[in-house]
């Protein structure tokens, strides 16, 4: 095999590869109406902060959904408008 075609095709491995730690992280999945955290110990202190950073980017605040404790499971929540911040007066 030719070494530029050698070097095409390490090249279009590692890209795949890599292409599999693009997303939104290991542990927070979602979008701007909600999502879900992994469960861990750590998650579980933590999540209320991090869905509400989550929710800060679409200019929303985090309500908590669900949470089933034990690995392999999430916790979720929803992203809302804040109704105090539009209410009319």
């Amino acid at each position: 095999m030719p070494k530029r075609a050698l070097t095409f095709c390490l090249a279009a491995a590692a890209l795949t590869l890599l292409g599999g730690c693009a997303g939104p992280g290991p542990l927070i999945t979602g979008n701007d109406t909600g999502g879900i955290i992994a469960w861990s110990p750590l998650a579980h202190r933590e999540a209320p902060a991090w869905a509400g950073e989550h929710c800060a980017r679409y200019g929303k605040i985090a309500t908590k959904s669900a949470e089933v404790r034990g690995y392999g499971n999430y916790i979720s929540f929803r992203c809302r408008f804040d109704r105090r911040a539009y209410r009319r007066y």
